[in-house]
């Protein structure tokens, strides 16, 4: 069985990811590495989701701890309707090298599960970190799997994210309350 490193950002966008590459005789490494996610209370809920749910399916997980919430806010407060290119290529990055770096021949990401994530550029950022570390990045759209990844997580009780992971993304969660709430408490001449 062929063996790949898997970036994943979450446990449920895994589900989306892990049952379609072992179908196809590709036993996936989870690789845990997220600096893009934040508060600390939401990293460590999605991370520790993770390492509890791999072994209950044989799957071996590593972790490169990295709470980046410094570097991640000043690559990306200047430029904030592109932070999301910024996202995509540190974490590729950080993938295909520790691939190179541990053996491994290939790498794909769970950023390819999900319906609301710039498709393109996830791929275009892991091939160009794919050719300079010299791993092969494994293209899969697992989309179609998206849905059905996220209803049996919720039925193995996994905790579920409301937003990407970054706290700018969190905020735009949020803003119809954000402008209610200014609404309803900015005084009136």
């Amino acid at each position: 069985m062929d063996k790949i490193l898997l970036h994943c950002c979450c446990a449920p966008c895994s589900l989306s990811c892990i049952d379609p590459l072992r179908e196809e005789g590709i036993e996936p490494t989870a690789f845990w590495y997220n600096p893009n996610i934040h508060p600390w209370k939401e990293y460590q809920a999605r991370r520790d989701c993770l390492l509890e749910y791999a072994p209950t399916i044989g799957m071996e997980v590593r972790v490169q701890e990295d709470y980046g919430l410094r570097e991640f806010v000043r690559n990306t407060a200047a430029d904030l309707d592109h932070r999301c290119a910024y996202c995509y290529s540190h974490r590729l990055e950080g993938t295909a090298r520790y691939a190179a770096e541990h053996g491994f021949q290939s790498f794909t990401t769970t950023l390819l599960a999900s319906l609301y994530q710039d498709h393109e550029g996830i791929r275009a950022a892991a091939e160009r970190y794919a050719s300079q570390y010299g791993v092969q990045f494994l293209y899969r759209d697992f989309r179609s799997n998206f849905r059905a990844g996220n209803q049996k997580a919720r039925d193995l009780g996994f905790y579920m994210q409301k937003y990407c992971g970054c706290v700018f993304s969190e905020a735009e969660r949020y803003g119809k309350q954000i402008a209610r709430d200014k609404e309803r408490f900015t005084e009136k001449d």
